[in-house]
Protein backbone atom coordinates (compact mmCIF):
# COMPACT_ATOMS: atom_id res chain seq x y z
CA UNK A 1 0.00 0.00 0.00
CA UNK A 2 1.56 3.40 -0.83
CA UNK A 3 0.65 6.77 0.17
CA UNK A 4 -1.41 8.90 -2.45
CA UNK A 5 0.69 11.51 -1.49
CA UNK A 6 4.38 10.67 -2.44
CA UNK A 7 6.65 12.66 -3.29
CA UNK A 8 9.74 11.54 -4.60
CA UNK A 9 13.67 12.61 -5.87
CA UNK A 10 14.47 11.16 -8.78
CA UNK A 11 16.34 8.46 -9.03
CA UNK A 12 20.29 8.69 -9.59
CA UNK A 13 20.02 5.63 -12.12
CA UNK A 14 17.64 4.36 -14.62
CA UNK A 15 14.48 1.88 -13.62
CA UNK A 16 15.37 -1.96 -14.11
CA UNK A 17 12.99 -4.79 -14.90
CA UNK A 18 13.81 -8.14 -15.57
CA UNK A 19 11.41 -7.60 -19.18
CA UNK A 20 10.88 -4.94 -21.32
CA UNK A 21 7.07 -4.88 -21.10
CA UNK A 22 7.70 -4.39 -17.35
CA UNK A 23 10.14 -1.98 -18.05
CA UNK A 24 8.23 -0.50 -20.53
CA UNK A 25 5.10 -0.01 -18.33
CA UNK A 26 7.16 0.92 -15.06
CA UNK A 27 8.50 4.07 -16.94
CA UNK A 28 4.91 5.13 -18.53
CA UNK A 29 3.08 4.49 -15.21
CA UNK A 30 5.71 5.75 -12.01
CA UNK A 31 8.62 7.60 -13.61
CA UNK A 32 7.25 9.70 -15.83
CA UNK A 33 5.34 11.18 -12.86
CA UNK A 34 8.01 11.37 -10.47
CA UNK A 35 9.76 13.06 -12.89
CA UNK A 36 7.51 15.52 -14.20
CA UNK A 37 5.77 16.10 -11.10
CA UNK A 38 8.07 15.45 -8.31
CA UNK A 39 4.62 13.40 -7.14
CA UNK A 40 2.13 10.03 -8.22
CA UNK A 41 -0.98 9.11 -7.42
CA UNK A 42 -1.26 5.43 -7.94
CA UNK A 43 -4.81 4.11 -9.57
CA UNK A 44 -7.06 2.57 -6.73
CA UNK A 45 -7.06 -0.83 -8.16
CA UNK A 46 -4.30 -2.83 -9.93
CA UNK A 47 -3.66 -5.67 -10.96
CA UNK A 48 -1.25 -8.54 -9.76
CA UNK A 49 1.18 -7.97 -12.80
CA UNK A 50 1.07 -4.51 -12.22
CA UNK A 51 1.22 -4.68 -8.36
CA UNK A 52 4.47 -6.93 -8.60
CA UNK A 53 6.17 -3.80 -11.26
CA UNK A 54 5.37 -1.22 -9.07
CA UNK A 55 7.02 -3.26 -5.86
CA UNK A 56 9.60 -3.92 -8.32
CA UNK A 57 10.18 -0.37 -9.12
CA UNK A 58 9.11 1.02 -5.30
CA UNK A 59 12.32 -0.97 -4.20
CA UNK A 60 14.50 0.15 -6.50
CA UNK A 61 13.57 4.09 -5.49
CA UNK A 62 13.93 3.27 -1.58
CA UNK A 63 17.45 4.64 -1.34
CA UNK A 64 16.73 8.37 -2.53
CA UNK A 65 12.51 8.14 -1.47
CA UNK A 66 11.13 10.71 1.10
CA UNK A 67 8.27 10.23 1.94
CA UNK A 68 6.07 13.51 3.29
CA UNK A 69 2.51 13.77 4.18
CA UNK A 70 1.56 17.06 1.78
CA UNK A 71 -1.47 19.05 2.48
CA UNK A 72 -3.71 19.49 -0.15
CA UNK A 73 -3.78 22.67 -2.26
CA UNK A 74 -6.56 24.77 -1.09
CA UNK A 75 -7.37 26.26 -4.31
CA UNK A 76 -8.56 22.59 -5.20
CA UNK A 77 -11.52 20.66 -4.14
CA UNK A 78 -10.79 17.25 -2.99
CA UNK A 79 -11.97 14.19 -4.28
CA UNK A 80 -11.64 12.16 -1.65
CA UNK A 81 -11.45 12.90 2.30
CA UNK A 82 -7.61 13.59 3.84
CA UNK A 83 -6.45 11.30 6.71
CA UNK A 84 -5.20 13.05 9.39
CA UNK A 85 -1.29 14.34 9.08
CA UNK A 86 0.65 11.80 11.34
CA UNK A 87 2.52 12.93 14.09
CA UNK A 88 5.78 14.68 13.37
CA UNK A 89 7.54 10.59 14.54
CA UNK A 90 5.68 9.27 11.70
CA UNK A 91 6.52 11.52 9.48
CA UNK A 92 10.32 11.48 9.95
CA UNK A 93 9.97 7.87 10.57
CA UNK A 94 8.36 7.55 6.81
CA UNK A 95 10.71 10.35 5.20
CA UNK A 96 14.23 8.82 6.65
CA UNK A 97 14.49 5.47 7.90
CA UNK A 98 12.45 4.07 5.05
CA UNK A 99 15.49 4.10 3.21
CA UNK A 100 16.74 0.73 2.27
CA UNK A 101 20.29 2.31 3.25
CA UNK A 102 19.38 2.95 7.02
CA UNK A 103 16.16 0.22 7.87
CA UNK A 104 17.27 -1.61 10.63
CA UNK A 105 16.87 -5.60 9.38
CA UNK A 106 14.17 -7.35 11.18
CA UNK A 107 15.98 -9.13 14.07
CA UNK A 108 15.81 -12.95 14.56
CA UNK A 109 14.68 -12.54 18.31
CA UNK A 110 11.41 -11.69 19.46
CA UNK A 111 11.57 -8.30 21.43
CA UNK A 112 11.30 -9.27 25.33
CA UNK A 113 12.47 -7.17 28.31
CA UNK A 114 16.06 -7.45 30.31
CA UNK A 115 16.56 -10.50 31.86
CA UNK A 116 17.44 -10.38 35.29
CA UNK A 117 20.44 -12.30 34.90
CA UNK A 118 22.88 -13.51 32.18
CA UNK A 119 25.39 -16.55 32.33
CA UNK A 120 27.77 -15.00 29.98
CA UNK A 121 27.45 -11.16 30.54
CA UNK A 122 26.42 -8.23 32.95
CA UNK A 123 23.68 -5.95 32.01
CA UNK A 124 22.77 -2.89 34.05
CA UNK A 125 21.44 0.59 34.00
CA UNK A 126 24.07 2.58 35.85
CA UNK A 127 21.70 5.73 34.77
CA UNK A 128 17.64 5.59 33.54
CA UNK A 129 19.48 6.70 30.21
CA UNK A 130 22.37 4.44 29.87
CA UNK A 131 22.11 0.86 29.05
CA UNK A 132 25.89 -1.14 30.24
CA UNK A 133 26.66 -4.59 29.38
CA UNK A 134 29.65 -5.80 30.67
CA UNK A 135 31.45 -9.41 29.06
CA UNK A 136 31.68 -11.61 31.59
CA UNK A 137 33.52 -14.93 30.75
CA UNK A 138 36.73 -14.26 33.58
CA UNK A 139 38.59 -17.42 32.67
CA UNK A 140 38.20 -16.99 29.00
CA UNK A 141 39.46 -13.78 28.68
CA UNK A 142 35.95 -12.93 27.77
CA UNK A 143 35.94 -15.17 24.61
CA UNK A 144 33.15 -14.77 22.16
CA UNK A 145 31.32 -18.38 22.52
CA UNK A 146 27.67 -18.42 20.95
CA UNK A 147 25.82 -18.50 23.97
CA UNK A 148 27.60 -15.20 24.82
CA UNK A 149 26.86 -13.76 21.52
CA UNK A 150 23.36 -14.41 22.26
CA UNK A 151 22.84 -12.87 25.43
CA UNK A 152 24.97 -9.56 24.10
CA UNK A 153 22.63 -9.30 21.59
CA UNK A 154 19.60 -10.04 23.25
CA UNK A 155 19.98 -7.33 26.34
CA UNK A 156 21.67 -5.04 22.99
CA UNK A 157 18.26 -5.27 21.60
CA UNK A 158 16.08 -4.61 24.77
CA UNK A 159 18.16 -1.52 25.35
CA UNK A 160 17.60 -0.48 22.01
CA UNK A 161 13.81 -0.94 22.46
CA UNK A 162 13.60 1.03 25.71
CA UNK A 163 12.77 5.05 24.87
CA UNK A 164 14.62 5.79 28.28
CA UNK A 165 17.86 4.55 27.10
CA UNK A 166 19.57 7.16 24.96
CA UNK A 167 23.21 5.34 24.84
CA UNK A 168 24.54 1.65 25.40
CA UNK A 169 28.04 1.02 26.51
CA UNK A 170 29.48 -2.70 26.13
CA UNK A 171 32.73 -3.55 28.00
CA UNK A 172 34.42 -6.23 29.31
CA UNK A 173 37.24 -7.00 32.30
CA UNK A 174 40.01 -5.01 33.21
CA UNK A 175 42.57 -7.41 31.38
CA UNK A 176 40.69 -8.16 28.37
CA UNK A 177 37.81 -6.78 26.64
CA UNK A 178 37.62 -10.14 24.63
CA UNK A 179 40.54 -12.65 23.73
CA UNK A 180 38.69 -13.29 20.52
CA UNK A 181 36.13 -16.11 19.40
CA UNK A 182 36.25 -19.34 21.59
CA UNK A 183 38.47 -21.36 19.61
CA UNK A 184 37.57 -24.50 21.38
CA UNK A 185 34.14 -24.49 19.99
CA UNK A 186 35.42 -23.98 16.32
CA UNK A 187 38.16 -26.40 15.77
CA UNK A 188 36.54 -29.37 14.58
CA UNK A 189 33.30 -27.66 12.83
CA UNK A 190 33.68 -28.45 8.95
CA UNK A 191 32.81 -26.35 5.71
CA UNK A 192 29.70 -27.47 5.29
CA UNK A 193 28.62 -26.45 8.86
CA UNK A 194 29.85 -23.08 8.62
CA UNK A 195 28.68 -22.54 5.43
CA UNK A 196 25.18 -23.40 6.71
CA UNK A 197 24.43 -21.65 9.53
CA UNK A 198 26.49 -18.39 7.70
CA UNK A 199 28.68 -18.25 10.79
CA UNK A 200 29.26 -15.35 12.14
CA UNK A 201 26.77 -13.54 10.18
CA UNK A 202 24.31 -13.30 13.33
CA UNK A 203 27.35 -10.66 14.80
CA UNK A 204 26.47 -7.99 12.42
CA UNK A 205 22.95 -7.35 15.13
CA UNK A 206 25.75 -5.80 17.04
CA UNK A 207 26.03 -3.32 14.27
CA UNK A 208 22.16 -2.93 13.29
CA UNK A 209 21.38 -1.22 17.10
CA UNK A 210 20.57 1.76 15.76
CA UNK A 211 20.77 3.23 19.39
CA UNK A 212 24.49 4.69 19.86
CA UNK A 213 26.83 2.44 21.09
CA UNK A 214 30.73 2.86 22.93
CA UNK A 215 32.77 0.02 23.01
CA UNK A 216 35.37 0.50 26.17
CA UNK A 217 38.63 -1.69 25.51
CA UNK A 218 40.75 -2.58 28.19
CA UNK A 219 43.26 -5.01 28.13
CA UNK A 220 43.22 -7.04 24.92
CA UNK A 221 40.92 -6.73 21.78
CA UNK A 222 41.86 -9.46 20.05
CA UNK A 223 40.40 -11.47 16.90
CA UNK A 224 36.20 -11.54 17.47
CA UNK A 225 37.03 -9.10 20.42
CA UNK A 226 38.68 -6.34 17.72
CA UNK A 227 35.62 -6.82 15.39
CA UNK A 228 33.20 -6.43 18.16
CA UNK A 229 34.73 -3.28 19.13
CA UNK A 230 34.46 -1.65 15.98
CA UNK A 231 31.27 -2.51 15.39
CA UNK A 232 30.56 0.11 17.99
CA UNK A 233 30.09 4.12 16.80
CA UNK A 234 32.53 5.49 19.00
CA UNK A 235 36.05 3.54 20.64
CA UNK A 236 37.39 4.64 23.73
CA UNK A 237 40.18 2.40 25.20
CA UNK A 238 42.31 2.67 27.96
CA UNK A 239 46.55 3.10 28.00
CA UNK A 240 47.20 -0.93 28.16
CA UNK A 241 44.76 -1.70 25.20
CA UNK A 242 46.06 -3.92 22.74
CA UNK A 243 44.46 -4.33 19.19
CA UNK A 244 44.68 -7.32 17.29
CA UNK A 245 43.56 -10.05 14.12
CA UNK A 246 45.62 -13.12 14.75
CA UNK A 247 43.87 -15.08 12.93
CA UNK A 248 46.59 -15.66 10.58
CA UNK A 249 48.39 -17.57 13.10
CA UNK A 250 45.28 -20.09 13.01
CA UNK A 251 45.39 -20.91 9.45
CA UNK A 252 42.36 -19.03 9.04
CA UNK A 253 41.50 -14.83 8.21
CA UNK A 254 39.11 -12.46 10.42
CA UNK A 255 36.12 -13.62 10.07
CA UNK A 256 33.58 -11.20 11.65
CA UNK A 257 34.93 -7.69 9.82
CA UNK A 258 38.64 -7.79 10.59
CA UNK A 259 39.43 -7.40 6.80
CA UNK A 260 36.56 -4.67 6.19
CA UNK A 261 35.66 -2.38 9.33
CA UNK A 262 39.45 -2.10 10.06
CA UNK A 263 40.84 -1.13 6.64
CA UNK A 264 38.25 1.95 6.86
CA UNK A 265 39.68 2.80 10.03
CA UNK A 266 43.68 2.42 9.76
CA UNK A 267 44.15 1.90 6.08
CA UNK A 268 45.31 -0.66 3.74
CA UNK A 269 48.69 -0.69 4.56
CA UNK A 270 48.20 -1.46 8.21
CA UNK A 271 45.51 -3.33 8.17
CA UNK A 272 47.07 -5.47 5.80
CA UNK A 273 50.63 -5.60 8.52
CA UNK A 274 47.94 -6.19 10.97
CA UNK A 275 46.14 -9.08 9.07
CA UNK A 276 49.27 -10.94 7.54
CA UNK A 277 51.33 -10.38 10.52
CA UNK A 278 49.44 -10.76 13.19
CA UNK A 279 51.26 -8.17 15.60
CA UNK A 280 49.34 -5.94 17.54
CA UNK A 281 49.05 -2.36 17.51
CA UNK A 282 49.05 -0.19 21.27
CA UNK A 283 46.40 2.35 22.44
CA UNK A 284 48.51 5.31 21.45
CA UNK A 285 48.84 3.97 17.84
CA UNK A 286 45.35 3.38 17.92
CA UNK A 287 44.27 6.83 18.49
CA UNK A 288 46.74 8.94 15.98
CA UNK A 289 45.54 6.41 13.23
CA UNK A 290 41.71 6.93 14.46
CA UNK A 291 40.51 3.50 14.86
CA UNK A 292 39.99 5.00 18.82
CA UNK A 293 38.37 8.37 19.60
CA UNK A 294 39.88 8.86 23.79
CA UNK A 295 42.37 7.14 25.48
CA UNK A 296 41.83 6.55 29.30
CA UNK A 297 44.11 6.06 32.45
CA UNK A 298 43.59 2.56 32.99
CA UNK A 299 41.12 1.71 35.74
CA UNK A 300 39.03 4.72 34.22
CA UNK A 301 37.89 3.62 30.99
CA UNK A 302 34.45 3.00 32.03
CA UNK A 303 33.88 5.72 33.89
CA UNK A 304 35.28 7.54 31.08
CA UNK A 305 32.61 5.77 28.35
CA UNK A 306 30.03 6.30 31.00
CA UNK A 307 30.48 9.85 31.01
CA UNK A 308 30.41 10.27 27.73
CA UNK A 309 27.53 8.22 26.88
CA UNK A 310 25.63 10.56 29.23
CA UNK A 311 25.82 13.14 27.07
CA UNK A 312 25.33 11.82 23.96
CA UNK A 313 21.99 9.95 26.19
CA UNK A 314 21.18 14.09 26.32
CA UNK A 315 20.68 14.67 23.19
CA UNK A 316 17.56 14.36 20.95
CA UNK A 317 17.06 10.76 19.98
CA UNK A 318 15.93 11.13 17.07
CA UNK A 319 19.05 13.61 15.39
CA UNK A 320 21.09 10.74 17.66
CA UNK A 321 20.03 8.05 16.01
CA UNK A 322 20.09 9.94 12.08
CA UNK A 323 24.12 10.75 13.11
CA UNK A 324 24.37 7.52 13.50
CA UNK A 325 22.76 6.30 10.25
CA UNK A 326 24.06 8.61 8.26
CA UNK A 327 28.12 8.18 9.51
CA UNK A 328 28.02 4.43 9.11
CA UNK A 329 25.60 4.50 5.51
CA UNK A 330 28.91 7.21 4.74
CA UNK A 331 31.39 3.74 4.46
CA UNK A 332 29.03 2.36 1.86
CA UNK A 333 27.77 4.97 -0.27
CA UNK A 334 29.35 7.56 -2.82
CA UNK A 335 29.99 10.69 -1.25
CA UNK A 336 26.70 12.44 -3.89
CA UNK A 337 24.79 9.60 -2.32
CA UNK A 338 25.82 10.46 0.70
CA UNK A 339 25.77 14.14 0.52
CA UNK A 340 21.96 13.71 -0.62
CA UNK A 341 21.05 11.30 2.35
CA UNK A 342 22.49 13.47 4.84
CA UNK A 343 20.64 16.41 3.83
CA UNK A 344 17.04 14.13 3.73
CA UNK A 345 17.89 13.15 7.13
CA UNK A 346 18.41 16.92 7.48
CA UNK A 347 15.19 17.81 5.98
CA UNK A 348 13.26 15.12 7.95
CA UNK A 349 14.00 15.93 11.04
CA UNK A 350 12.65 19.25 10.42
CA UNK A 351 9.39 17.06 11.35
CA UNK A 352 10.19 16.85 14.87
CA UNK A 353 9.18 18.35 17.89
CA UNK A 354 12.86 18.22 18.97
CA UNK A 355 13.79 20.59 16.17
CA UNK A 356 11.46 23.06 16.59
CA UNK A 357 12.67 23.03 20.34
CA UNK A 358 16.25 23.14 19.75
CA UNK A 359 16.12 25.80 17.67
CA UNK A 360 13.86 27.73 20.06
CA UNK A 361 15.87 27.11 22.63
CA UNK A 362 18.99 28.24 21.37
CA UNK A 363 17.19 31.71 20.45
CA UNK A 364 15.69 32.25 23.89
CA UNK A 365 19.40 30.91 25.41
CA UNK A 366 18.65 28.34 27.57
CA UNK A 367 18.74 24.11 27.72
CA UNK A 368 16.49 22.79 25.33
CA UNK A 369 14.04 20.31 26.86
CA UNK A 370 14.16 17.28 24.42
CA UNK A 371 10.71 15.01 24.50
CA UNK A 372 12.51 12.62 21.65
CA UNK A 373 9.54 12.98 19.29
Amino acid sequence: NFNPNLRALEPPYPCRSPSSKSLSRCKTDVNAPLLKGRGVKLPRHLDARQKGVVSKVALLLLPVCVCFSNPPHPSKKQKYPQKKTPPAMHAFGRSFLASRALVRPLSSHASSSLKASYPNIVASLPSPSVGLITLNRPKALNALCDALLDDLLHAARCFDDDENVGCIVITGSDKAFAAGADIKEMQDKTFSQCYSRDMFAEWGGVADVRTPVITAVSGFALGGGCELAMMGDVMVCGESARFGQPEINLGVIPGCGGTQRLIRAVGKSKAMEMCLTGEMMGAQEALSRGLVARVYEDGKVVEGALEMAEKIAGKGRLAAMAVVETVNAAEELSLREGLRLERRAFHGLFATEDQKEGMKAFVEKREAEWKHK
